[in-house]
């Protein structure tokens, strides 16, 4: 059964922070999304949440849609699917091969992960590898690494992607709007 936690907004997740806004803090059943695909979830939850790089991820793997009908299977009427989704159509024609470093933590807590991206000639999608470092004794340590592809998502096909499994009032939140680095998807399971 997939792990259900109860929303409480966390400095730094943008997730939480949106459903929190839209719902309001308290008693809400919340599950990634992640946990829907891979089993039963049950029904009538509050909140799925999609984190960073999760539907790029399903995209590629031509399982999105059918994550996104779980998902709004799983969620209540009214519930909401929140999700951070980076938008690099744009940046296709550049081929970037990092973006910064994100820094997390403080003091012996600090960890630093690193994405690294290798383009596809067609620029539509790309490999990804996540580096993630963590203090040691005396250095910083790889604490794991992470490799997948994803699919170049733009914002109409990911609307498109989420009025397709049923979600209504789809909405963007720009970086600006939501205070994090990407944009994030909010949608509501209709009663």
């Amino acid at each position: 059964m997939c792990p259900v936690t109860d929303l409480v907004p966390v400095p730094d997740d943008p997730l939480s922070e949106v459903a929190a806004a839209v719902l309001g803090v308290g008693e809400h059943q919340v599950v990634d999304l992640l946990d829907v695909v891979r089993e039963p979830a049950p029904v009538g939850v509050d909140v799925v949440r999609a984190g960073d790089d999760l539907l790029p991820r399903l995209a590629h793997e031509n399982a999105l849609s059918h994550a996104l009908a779980l998902a709004r299977k799983a969620l209540r009427p009214g519930g909401l699917l929140v999700a951070a989704v980076p938008e690099l159509d744009r940046l296709s024609m550049l081929r970037p091969t990092a973006p910064p470093p994100r820094v997390s933590g403080r003091g012996r807590d600090r960890q630093v992960t690193v994405q690294l991206w290798d383009w596809a000639a067609d620029g539509e999608s790309y490999a990804l590898e996540v580096v993630r470092l963590v203090r040691g004794e005396t250095s910083w340590e790889v604490a794991n690494t992470v490799a997948t592809r994803h699919r170049v998502l733009t914002a109409e096909q990911i609307s498109d992607e989420l009025s397709g499994a049923g979600f209504g009032a789809v909405q963007r939140l720009s970086p600006a709007e939501c205070g994090y680095l990407l944009p994030v998807w909010v949608a509501v399971a209709p009663a």
